[in-house]
């Protein structure tokens, strides 16, 4: 459903906001390895949350990433629309250029409601929200 670096980013942020609850700064290698992901494309990902604001950067002998409570409260709409744009929640399930509410393809009306789930579920859920169900095992990242 989403991109290959739109998976590995939300992945990345749900897996270093619950390793940094306590403090802690995870460094590139040790992402990749939590969420099964190589480096090199991590560390790109990681670039561009940093930039935005997604995650948090420190450098030095100490730095790493981590998560501050604004960046754990990001949605994954958010996320996903920075990596993906807007398309699954706008777009034809057809990839129909001309597909809207006045000249819809066959499966317009039944996808509009499925994109409003989509958006509505992504837009209440913070990267936040996924962490105790990490930490009792009932999910899983890797």
């Amino acid at each position: 459903m989403f991109s290959k670096t739109c998976e590995n980013a939300l992945r990345a942020l749900i897996y270093i906001a619950q390793k940094t609850q306590n403090g802690e700064r995870l460094g590139i290698a040790d992402v990749a390895a939590g969420i099964d992901s190589s480096e090199y494309f991590i560390a790109k990902i990681l670039q561009q949350m940093s930039k935005k604001g997604f995650v948090t950067s420190a450098k030095g002998p100490n730095g790493g990433f981590f998560m501050s409570t604004e960046n754990r409260i990001t949605s994954l709409a958010d996320v996903v629309k920075f990596f993906d744009g807007d398309k699954i929640f706008s777009g034809c399930a057809l990839g129909l250029k001309q597909c809207s509410d006045v000249t819809p393809c066959p499966v317009h009306k039944d996808f509009v409601v499925i994109r409003q789930k989509i958006k509505l579920a992504l837009d209440q859920s913070s990267i936040d929200s996924f962490i105790e169900d990490l930490e009792l095992q009932r999910t899983f990242l890797k």
